[in-house]
């Protein structure tokens, strides 16, 4: 394990990392950009790790009333550590976000956002950590279970931002409607204009009406892509 600080802008907030735990990614830059809570929402992560992405959307919007669930202990004092630091007041709750008692209260959350695990258990090379094959397989958390917590504390017409991969995306909206909130935006991530996507990027809506809005795709490395990284 190494432990690692680093800033989002010079000379602005930082937060703290774990090589062996939830590096940072490209996943979570693109989704603080893409997530979209208003000022003053009450907003959960499920699935925090060290909590970067809660990061970045303070450092764009200090109102928010943050609220961090991760199991992982290791993962969330670095995250307690990143907000504390930074004088943001944010909840932590300890603990599997499969376990109701965990959560926010039901229909207490306005938004939530979340970076699940991507691939089905036992469907490739597992990682060399059992942080890592957690985060990264369904071994213990899947998709279902996530969008199940984000429906149980949203309220209705709350949001739910959430970073996937393109092969799934069939999977990631069936569940999504299953549980009860319409996917209204998505958003390919690529590494060229004309290369096909790496991710999606996908905000749903608790209870929305039918339609979903397709918006042009976000380039790696483009001009856009500054604004990601809020230089």
């Amino acid at each position: 394990m190494m432990e690692k600080i680093d800033f989002l802008w010079p000379d602005g907030p930082h937060f703290y990392y774990d090589t062996a735990l939830f590096p940072p990614t490209t996943d979570s830059f693109a989704l603080g950009y893409f997530a979209r809570p208003k000022r003053g929402d009450a907003v959960c992560d499920l699935g925090c790790g060290t909590g970067l992405l809660g990061a970045l959307l303070l450092a764009r919007e200090p109102s928010l009333r943050f609220v961090n669930v991760e199991q992982n202990a290791d993962a969330l004092a670095l995250a307690e550590r990143t907000f504390v630091e930074n004088g943001w007041t944010t909840a932590f709750h300890a603990g599997d976000l499969r376990d109701a008692a965990v959560l926010p209260g039901a229909g207490a959350m306005d938004y939530c956002v979340s970076n699940p695990p991507y691939f089905r258990s036992n469907s490739g090379k597992s990682a060399d950590s059992a942080a890592r094959q957690n985060a990264r397989e369904e071994s213990q958390c899947t998709l279902a279970d996530v969008c199940a917590a984000a429906a149980r504390i949203l309220r209705w017409g709350g949001g739910f931002a959430l970073v996937y991969r393109p092969e799934r995306l069939v999977d990631l909206l069936c569940e999504l409607r299953g549980h009860g909130m319409e996917p209204k935006r998505l958003r390919f991530v690529v590494q060229r204009a004309d290369g096909a996507p790496t991710l999606v990027l996908v905000e749903a809506r608790r209870g929305g009406k039918p339609g979903l809005r397709t918006e042009p795709p976000l380039i790696i490395g483009g001009e856009e892509w500054e604004k990601v990284y809020f230089k």
